[in-house]
């Protein structure tokens, strides 16, 4: 572990991270197939970590409107798209990643997507079906925290999508999502959100509520990364001297890393979400660290570097990497 990592964990920040040099191997997806209006075929992107296969995988898209971003004003946001040439009259485009993590013993996924609720999505069933898998083959998923986007694919059509997985959720986030007075008082966007997360807690028996940092299995463990919602957690994938961090939502296109105070209409706590991206990303850009985002553009692959003084989004050189 290097000294950074040490003070990291010393100072009691939430993330240690280890590793971060270039991917061990990293191989073109295995096949395309035909999905719905959110793209013309299903991307896949492949690396390696140690022992753990990890596919990019993407369920589609939606645009965000410049109004979403509270601490810019929505000329702002779009004024920094448009010097990121991709300003769209739609808004901020989000990509909705997945990540399957494979060892030769589990299948583990990282959010299920939002499954039509939002935007143009719904393909993460093909994505997976192009892979030659059913989703009946996933052992666990891992739902870094209960927003429609994040959980639509486990209960999509009414029913328990993943019968054979067990069902990782942070408890504060369980807790919050299921809790008839918070219903009540949140705003009409996020009603769904509730919906589902009470959907989620009935359809899954096998639903873990966990507490806290802690090894799902051995090399994939929790990493807590709250104040997008209570319990908005990562997962670090880790072997051989080698990770990935997936951080969900604490990165978000256009307004992030460059600002930390810029947050998002959903956060729960704007304030928790800046201090915790206060202290992720420096820790972020002095290790290296390899980071998979949720709604970056797909794959979602890259690192935090610093330019000048400056934080920036660099975008990982992962394809055919030795």
């Amino acid at each position: 572990m290097s000294n950074l990592s040490r003070r990291a964990v010393a100072s009691g920040l939430p993330l240690s991270i280890v590793g971060g040099g270039l991917l061990s191997l990293v191989t073109p997806a295995r096949s395309v197939a035909a999905v719905p209006a959110a793209a013309s075929v299903t991307p896949l992107a492949q690396i390696r970590i140690g022992r753990f296969t990890v596919t990019a995988l993407t369920d589609g898209y939606a645009d965000m409107p410049y109004t979403f971003f509270p601490g810019r004003t929505a000329a702002e946001v779009e004024q920094a798209a448009t010097a990121q040439f991709v300003a769209r009259a739609s808004g901020v485009r989000f990509v909705f990643n997945q990540y399957l993590i494979e060892d030769g013993e589990r299948r583990v996924l990282l959010d299920a997507g939002p499954a039509g609720s939002i935007g143009q999505t719904g393909a993460l069933p093909q994505a997976l079906a192009a892979l030659g898998l059913r989703r009946d083959q996933i052992d666990a998923v891992i739902v870094t925290h209960m927003h429609q986007d994040h959980m639509g694919g486990l209960i999509f059509g009414g029913q328990n999508n993943f019968p054979n997985a067990e069902l990782y959720i942070d408890r504060r986030d369980v807790t919050h999502w299921t809790d008839p007075a918070k219903r009540n008082g949140a705003p009409d966007y996020l009603q769904t959100s509730f919906r589902m997360s009470t959907d989620v807690v009935r359809l899954y028996p096998r639903l873990q509520a966990i507490d806290g940092p802690r090894e799902i299995s051995r090399g994939i463990s929790i990493v807590d990364l709250t104040g997008h919602t209570p319990g908005h957690i990562g997962v670090r994938v880790e072997d051989a001297g080698k990770s990935l961090i997936m951080v969900s939502d604490m990165i978000f296109p256009v307004v992030h890393p460059v600002a930390t105070d810029v947050n998002f209409l959903f956060e729960q706590d704007r304030a928790a979400a800046k201090a915790m991206r206060d202290r992720f990303f420096p820790l972020a850009a002095a290790e290296g660290a390899l980071i998979a985002a949720t709604h970056m553009p797909f794959p979602g692959l890259g690192r935090i570097v610093s330019d000048r003084g400056q934080p920036r989004w660099q975008v990982a050189d992962w394809a055919w990497q030795t």
